[in-house]
């Protein structure tokens, strides 16, 4: 069953009609990337240099596995503001863990790992228990992390300088040793294995069927017998874990655990989700748009930044793309 023919619409199976219109949407934002590319190595003549690239691509790890977890959340119907925090919490936990505890990196990673499937599994139990709407619900949990990496690090940065190898995670280069021109960097690498098991969890398994179906039709799910709760923790709880592969990355790139640094990555992950085309409304949405929406973020602000254009106005360029890419989907659904 491909990730196409898994989208099921309000009445049933997506139409062929509404496949194309998304296949659309994904190559309209795909040229865009493209005229972004060229517009800002015009611009500027350091754009375009091999160091400025890597640092693009390190900045889209973090970001597009970020926007990974909102994906699922929002094709699930659900939406989660904690990304960010989440993210955080975890690299916090990885850093009382490895640093703090001095536990080698075959227990700290998994246990980090454990605290996003936990910390998800909770969202989703006061979305789905509980009945508290997905917004308030993920906005509570945002400010509830952002208090506990703060308590937990007494607002000081965890450094990883004495876990040796843990930078070489996000910043090393398998491919960079193998093939000296390639000088990708490990984070990218994850990134992309990441999108790929994302992918075939939404294309290949009944995961990813119920996946589309809470966000195509709850109700009609519910009636055919299916413990609708049960999967709604789940799809959270799979957020979580890969919130917390994000924190990993973050960390291993700056080489700490930063506890105030998570809050505003959830706007750029749902931006770069709906700016590839996921359906606001759930039940649509694919991976490989969240990865050209996660680029394209990372190279307007990069762009921006290398213009020396002011933060200021950079964020305002980031809620106008965000603004028009939901009116392109709402333009989307009314046809």
């Amino acid at each position: 069953m491909n990730n196409a023919a898994s989208q099921t619409g309000r009445g049933g199976v997506v139409s062929l009609k509404e496949r194309l219109a998304g296949a659309q949407h994904r190559l309209w934002a795909f040229s865009g990337l493209i005229i972004l590319l060229v517009g800002f190595s015009i611009a500027s003549p350091n754009f375009f240099q091999t160091t400025n690239i890597i640092s693009i691509l390190q900045a889209t790890s973090v970001n597009g596995v970020l926007a990974i977890a909102a994906t699922l959340v929002i094709i699930s119907g659900g939406i989660d503001l904690s990304v960010g925090t989440l993210m955080t919490f975890c690299a916090v936990i990885g850093g009382v863990l490895l640093t703090n505890m001095g536990l080698p990196m075959y227990i700290g990673i998994p246990g980090a790992l454990l605290a996003g499937l936990a910390s998800g599994a909770v969202s989703g139990f006061f979305i789905a228990k509980l009945n508290i709407p997905p917004f308030i619900a993920t906005l509570g949990m945002m400010l509830v992390f952002k208090g506990l990496s703060l308590a937990i690090c007494a607002g000081r940065p965890i450094y990883f300088n004495d876990t040796e190898g843990f930078s070489e995670i996000s910043t090393g280069s398998i491919i960079g040793e193998l093939i000296p021109a390639l000088p990708i960097p490990n984070g990218v690498l994850i990134l992309f294995l990441v999108a790929m098991g994302a992918a075939f969890i939404l294309s290949r398994t009944v995961l990813g069927r119920f996946i589309f179906a809470l966000g195509s039709n709850e109700e009609a799910l519910r009636l055919s017998g299916i413990k609708v709760e049960r999967w709604k923790i789940v799809v959270y709880s799979l957020a979580g874990g890969v919130c917390a592969i994000a924190g990993i990355l973050l960390a291993s790139r700056i080489n700490s655990a930063q506890p105030a640094i998570g809050q505003g990555y959830e706007l750029d992950a749902i931006a770069a989700v709906v700016i590839g085309g996921t359906s606001l409304s759930g039940g649509r949405g694919t991976m490989l748009g969240t990865m050209i929406g996660a680029l394209i973020i990372s190279v307007v602000a990069n762009g921006l930044r290398i213009l020396s254009v002011p933060q200021e106005w950079q964020i305002v360029v980031t809620g106008s793309i965000i603004i028009l890419a939901v009116y392109a989907d709402m333009l989307r659904r009314k046809k």
